[in-house]
């Protein structure tokens, strides 16, 4: 939390629901340029496990989204955010999933450039795909 204020990333801004709370944080992700999202704001939740960073934080957009890799509850369904090991599936490589070295950071960057290239193969909500 004190890294992100400390150096701010371009595209969105993350902080704490409550300051009494380091498990929960409130984002906020810009729109990509060229892209449906362009000129939007979208707030999203990500809610971290008590054992993080062994395990990845859950995000939920709390903004309406209309996107393949986010379901119709607005959870958001990328590698990065998977639980780490093996894909029983085969879609995804260990590393493409949750290690403990990412960070917010790291989420949000996967996240902005899944607004921008949305991945058609795995969806979560098939009807936007």
């Amino acid at each position: 939390y004190t890294e992100l204020n400390k150096n701010p990333v371009e595209g969105f801004s993350a902080g704490l629901i409550d300051d009494n709370d380091l498990y929960r944080w409130e984002v906020l992700i810009i729109g990509p340029p060229d892209t449906l999202y362009e000129g939007g704001v979208f707030k999203a939740h990500l809610t971290f496990p008590k054992d993080y960073p062994l395990r990845p934080p859950k995000m939920k957009f709390i903004t309406e989204i209309w996107h393949p890799n986010v379901d119709k509850n607005g959870d958001v369904c990328i590698s990065i955010l998977h639980e780490p090991g093996e894909d029983k599936y085969g879609y995804e490589k260990p590393e493409e999933r949750w290690l403990p070295i990412h960070t917010v950071e790291t989420i949000m960057i996967s996240v902005i450039s899944m607004l921008a290239d949305p991945n058609g193969d795995s969806p979560a909500n098939v009807d936007a795909a």
